[in-house]
């Protein structure tokens, strides 16, 4: 009797209005917390009372607390004691807040299952909405496989309310387990002729999950033809007058057009007959919409993708292009930015009809938002061709001049890209590289440098026209320094043309050689040059004293000057170059004669070895046919003077007869190698030297003179080693097999073996390997590039790898080839390698 005399007593706890103008009344976030804890201890001690009459009113404001980030997890029983209730206002909260305390990762939502079943036979339609609603918000795959027979039978109600509710509920279920999606197909049948918008436009969504979820389901609305009712609706929509109900904007039902319009996208895509039957509602959409307002654009915009997605008439693709160059058009910029978006993806398989838009992409280069600017620029370069390559060349180099840090090094890279594609003759091409170089200043990548370079030394008849204007460039600014450095090695290369002032259509420079090395010695000396371009330049200083005549003594000044630097990339060149001048000064103009014309891609990495920024060496698989010699890309290496040394890579070349002993001695004492043993090989020629290097027997015994070993006769897996799967996806298997040199222990011999378990070849097939700098890396020719299909087949390579630390060997593997007309890249790591190898 005590007890509830005080809870008659006790006041009734504060409504929720009164809480919420409480806590906006605070001033502090400490002040929030301390009324927001102590209205936490007054609900907890109504929850502990079992206070029935306030409950619903408690369970209210913990849900307003859980909705400000506070814990409220101690309300969620009271929650399911309201569900369990009678009075509708009490299951209306407990529902509300079963959907925001619970989910599916929590174990107490499973007692929710039973009240949700017994609400979902309830005789009130607003009860069995609640139910639904919370169903579809927290309905976990045992709570699905329990209540789906229920949302089914409610699919077939004559409630439009009930069966709008019942169809999203069904959508999550579907999600949750996709094997139940047959037990929904027969309802999905009759829902399409409902009149309710509610209960069409859920079905619609029904129907899009379940052909997206099952190409099964998708083949049966085919099938059963989905698509001419779809129509019929879409139609009615379109000719539909003024429907307050319905109407937003002047459009009647947006919504319900855009969903039936993605489920005509998935149904056309890859279907002939499909795509023929929703043509004309297509086209009808396009013409017929509003676009003043953005509700018509949206529809539009659905509609272009649903043309471009299904096998429409070229007429109806040139008409949704020309809707996407409206959208350009347009004040909006999201609008402007889903038409370049979408102009992007369409320019594969339309560009005639895109081309027509070509004078508005442009002109979006100049919008003040960074990201249509940058969609812009991509879709520009997708639009050049041989034809308008003047044009579009002359406004994307106006867009460098004016574009932001982050746009210039791809739009630098796919300038020279494109003109390499498209350069109507050399002379324009270089005069385009120039102008890049001069105006994208150090946002220019190495291998464009390269590829410049390469452009420059293929172009006989522009060589001296070129080496003119790039010296001219460097007088005025030395500042960009990839300008620099070409510049540097073209003056170094032709500077004898320089000085002749043979140029066509051009006024020949006058320049002396004093004012040639001025400017390089300028270069040299500034602050602003970067340690490569300073490598660039002493080696065009070194260069030049076998093109010039006057100022030899001043080169040589210059190379001792240099001799002492910090750098010691500088001081070594300097110090070498300063060898050949006073010891070697016979040889020097071989050394320093002109380069062979180089060939290089922008983008691209030429064959053989080269160093990763890992410090790595990489070996490229030389191709099935006759390699290109490896001497021409060292040289080209130590001339340009650009990055790290690579590490040796093991080297193929045959075994000449052993030259006089005193060519060895010569070369030896100028590089620093003790190479005077008597039966030592000799080396192969490198281009624009005129005395044999040492032959470096990296097989047989790392430099260390000997003579050369005879052929190693080697047995099938002599290590006892099994095979070692290096990598396997996509039907591609390669195997490694382990044998071990029999001259040199530390040489093992791995056999590359790739088969193919797909129906079709995989053509171009090129393996790349890749290991640490302790380590040396040859790889041999293979015996084909095309992996035949269904193991019919093997392609085979020799990999040699020396090991003289017998550290545990580590692999990088890259693998490329052509499936199906689809160029694949792939990248493994090999760390398993048996302990065998190297012990």
């Amino acid at each position: 009797m005590s007890q509830l005399l005080e809870k008659l007593t006790m006041p009734a706890p504060a409504k929720l209005r009164d809480l919420i103008r409480q806590i906006r009344s605070v001033r502090t976030q400490a002040e929030e917390r301390a009324v927001i804890e102590k209205e936490c201890a007054n609900i907890r001690g109504m929850f502990r009372d079992e206070d029935n009459t306030y409950r619903c009113r408690n369970v209210a404001k913990l849900l307003y607390i859980h909705m400000l980030g506070y814990p409220a997890h101690f309300g969620q029983l009271e929650c399911l004691k309201l569900i369990a209730s009678p009075r509708f206002t009490d299951k209306r909260i407990g529902y509300l807040g079963a959907a925001l305390l619970l989910d599916e990762r929590q174990d107490v939502h499973l007692l929710v299952t039973n009240s949700l079943k017994n609400d979902l036979n309830h005789n009130t339609q607003f009860v069995v909405g609640l139910a639904l609603g919370t169903l579809g918000n927290i309905c976990s795959v045992e709570m699905s496989r329990d209540l789906a027979g229920e949302v089914e039978k409610l699919l077939k109600s004559s409630n439009a309310y009930i069966k709008k509710k019942a169809a999203l509920c069904a959508v999550r279920i579907i999600r949750k387990v996709p094997e139940l999606m047959e037990m929904f197909l027969p309802a999905t049948k009759n829902l399409l002729n409902e009149k309710n918008h509610g209960v069409l436009l859920t079905a619609v969504c029904l129907i899009t999950e379940m052909c997206d979820k099952s190409p099964d389901a998708l083949a049966h609305f085919r099938k059963n033809k989905m698509v001419p009712q779809l129509v019929r609706i879409l139609k009615n929509l379109i000719m539909a007058g003024y429907s307050p109900e319905h109407d937003v904007s002047g459009v009647s039902d947006p919504f319900l057009q855009v969903r039936i319009l993605r489920l005509l996208r998935l149904l056309g895509k890859n279907d002939s007959e499909a795509s023929e039957a929703m043509n004309d509602i297509l086209a009808q959409v396009a013409t017929n919409t509003e676009t003043t307002k953005n509700v018509g654009n949206s529809i539009l915009y659905e509609t272009v993708l649903t043309i471009m997605d299904i096998k429409s008439e070229s007429g109806l693709r040139v008409l949704a292009v020309n809707i996407l160059g409206r959208f350009l058009l347009n004040n909006d910029k999201n609008i402007r930015y889903v038409a370049l978006n979408s102009l992007l993806k369409t320019v594969q398989t339309d560009l005639n009809a895109v081309q027509r838009h070509r004078s508005t992409i442009v002109d979006c280069l100049k919008d003040p938002d960074i990201s249509i600017r940058k969609r812009a620029m991509e879709l520009s370069f997708a639009l050049v061709n041989s034809n308008n390559v003047r044009g579009m060349m002359k406004e994307l180099i106006f867009f460098l001049e004016k574009a932001d840090a982050i746009f210039k090094v791809d739009c630098t890279s796919n300038i020279c890209i494109a003109a390499d594609k498209y350069a109507p003759n050399k002379r324009w091409h270089i005069d385009t590289m120039l102008k890049v170089l001069s105006t994208a200043g150090s946002y220019v990548r190495d291998d464009v440098i390269a590829h410049m370079i390469s452009l420059v030394s293929e172009a006989s008849t522009l060589q001296a026209y070129t080496v003119q204007q790039l010296f001219r460039a460097i007088q005025e600014d030395i500042t960009q320094q990839p300008l620099v450095q070409v510049s540097s090695w073209c003056v170094g290369e032709y500077g004898d043309l320089l000085m002749s002032g043979q140029v066509e259509e051009e006024e020949p420079l006058q320049v002396t050689e004093d004012e040639v090395l001025d400017t390089l010695e300028k270069v040299l000396n500034s602050s602003g040059s970067t340690a490569v371009t300073k490598s660039f330049t002493l080696t065009a200083v070194m260069k030049l004293s076998t093109r010039f005549t006057q100022t030899i003594p001043r080169i040589q000044a210059l190379m001792d000057q240099f001799g002492s630097s910090v750098d010691m990339e500088l001081q070594q060149r300097s110090v070498e170059f300063a060898k050949l001048f006073k010891s070697y000064d016979h040889m020097r103009s071989g050394l320093l004669e002109r380069m062979p014309p180089l060939d290089a891609k922008v983008g691209s990495k030429g064959d053989g070895e080269e160093a990763n920024t890992n410090g790595e060496t990489t070996a490229v698989s030389p191709p099935a046919s006759p390699a290109v010699k490896q001497e021409e890309g060292n040289a080209l290496l130590d001339l340009l003077g650009g990055g790290p040394s690579p590490a040796p890579v093991i080297p193929q070349m045959e075994k000449p007869a052993a030259p006089p002993a005193a060519s060895n001695d010569l070369l030896g004492d100028l590089l620093g190698l003790d190479l005077s043993s008597p039966a030592a090989g000799p080396a192969p020629m490198v281009p624009g030297m005129t005395a044999p290097q040492p032959q470096m027997d990296m097989l047989g015994g790392l430099m260390d003179g000997v003579a050369a070993q005879p052929a190693v006769q080697m047995s099938a897996n002599n290590l006892g080693i099994p095979s070692l799967t290096a990598y396997e996806k996509n039907g591609l298997k390669i195997s490694f097999s382990f044998q071990r040199d029999n001259s040199n222990a530390n040489v093992v011999i791995i056999t590359l073996t790739a088969t193919n378990s797909t129906d079709a070849p995989m053509n171009e097939f090129v393996f790349q390997a890749a290991v640490p700098k302790t380590f040396q890396l040859q790889l041999q020719s293979p015996s084909g590039s095309v992996v035949p299909p269904s193991n019919m087949g093997v392609v085979t390579q020799v990999i040699k790898i020396l090991n003289p630390q017998k550290a545990p060997i580590r692999m990088r593997i890259k693998l490329t080839y052509n499936y199906k007309g689809t160029d694949v890249n792939d990248m493994g790591e090999v760390n398993s390698f048996p302990a065998a190898l190297w012990q």
